[in-house]
């Protein structure tokens, strides 16, 4: 399933629980299972004995291909999708026998759907979502301030959500999510469609909501380099599977000195030859790179062998520090 040099990573990826850290976890995933039925026989396996647990006050990017699972994962934590088999447990609440408590402990904000309505105001939203999980005027009414005038958008809070950008409903939803000051975020593709400056602005969040307020946060996006940066671990899964749960320096630490980049003086005449598969090929500025993933000395000198045949300059041949990207696409490889 996660193989290095046969057993190290094998290893670690069967063990994907277990943490030297000492605090209680946010969330624990327990063999969780979500099979659809279509109908006519055709049952198809969204999710299959899924195990995670992940302590307070960390981020975790849960990451995968198109139809891996991520976002029935996520609906089955927020309480939005009962799952076929196993368990989910938020701060120790069983979302099956503990409902209202165990949603209590989440805040969501879902790719591709409304979050909030767009017929009220950013205002009447938060009053709203605030009330509909139990808080008092008293206590929303300073929280939707505060959020608001954070997130830029205090001087349109009457206006209707309609209204607004793309990201200015983005923020609403966040904002949303955040009234009661939930413990636990989860965020589907928080940034998809914002511009720079708000794209920051929601990351800049997502940082200091973990490690200055403690809050634990899920968020599943395509952005890898989005992931690397704001992300304490990462989960990847793949076919409604883990393939690999660890720290995200101890991650990329596994796949480090395999990835090389050779320079050529110009350009190839295929980048589609046999012995290129599992590389990228770019041109540019009459150079050629040619950037993947080199297991050992042998492969390299076979690989250096059939570019000197090509007769284009050589430049240079250095091993490069991996990035979530190149780790991503190798452990799909690798998961195959």
């Amino acid at each position: 399933m996660f193989q290095t040099t046969k057993g190290d990573r094998l290893a670690t990826a069967q063990q994907p629980n277990q943490t030297s850290d000492t605090r209680p976890f946010a969330f624990e995933l327990r063999e969780l299972s979500k099979v659809y039925d279509w109908g006519k026989g055709t049952l198809v396996r969204a999710v299959e004995d899924l195990s995670l647990s992940v302590p307070s006050g960390q981020v975790v990017g849960l990451l995968g291909p198109n139809g891996a699972g991520k976002t029935t994962t996520i609906k089955m934590m927020c309480g939005l999708v009962t799952p076929t088999g196993g368990h989910v447990h938020l701060n120790g609440y069983d979302i099956a026998r503990e409902r209202p408590m165990a949603v209590r402990q989440v805040g969501a904000v879902l790719e591709g759907a409304r979050n909030v309505y767009w017929s009220l105001s950013a205002w009447q939203n938060l009053l709203y979502f605030g009330r509909l999980k139990g808080l008092s005027r008293r206590l929303i009414v300073p929280r939707a301030e505060s959020l608001l005038r954070s997130l830029d958008l205090w001087e349109r809070r009457h206006q209707a959500v309609g209204g607004y950008s793309r990201g200015m409903q983005q923020k609403v939803a966040i904002a949303a999510a955040l009234i009661t000051d939930p413990p636990i975020l989860l965020l589907d593709e928080p940034t998809i469609g914002l511009d720079v400056q708000t794209a920051r602005t929601v990351k800049d969040w997502i940082a200091r909501l973990a490690h200055e307020q403690g809050k634990t946060i899920v968020l599943t996006t395509h952005q890898l380099a989005l992931a690397q940066e704001l992300c304490d671990r990462i989960a990847i899964i793949h076919r409604g599977r883990l393939l690999t749960d660890l720290p995200v320096r101890e991650l990329l630490a596994h796949f480090r000195q395999e990835t090389y980049e050779i320079r050529l003086g110009g350009p190839l005449a295929s980048s589609t030859f046999p012995w290129l598969d599992g590389f990228s090929v770019t041109s540019e500025d009459s150079e050629s790179l040619i950037r993947g993933p080199i297991s050992d000395q042998e492969r390299l000198y076979d690989l250096l062998a059939q570019v000197r045949a090509q007769h284009l300059p050589l430049i240079a041949v250095e091993p490069v520090e991996p990035n979530l990207e190149d780790v991503f696409v190798q452990m799909l490889k690798e998961g195959e």
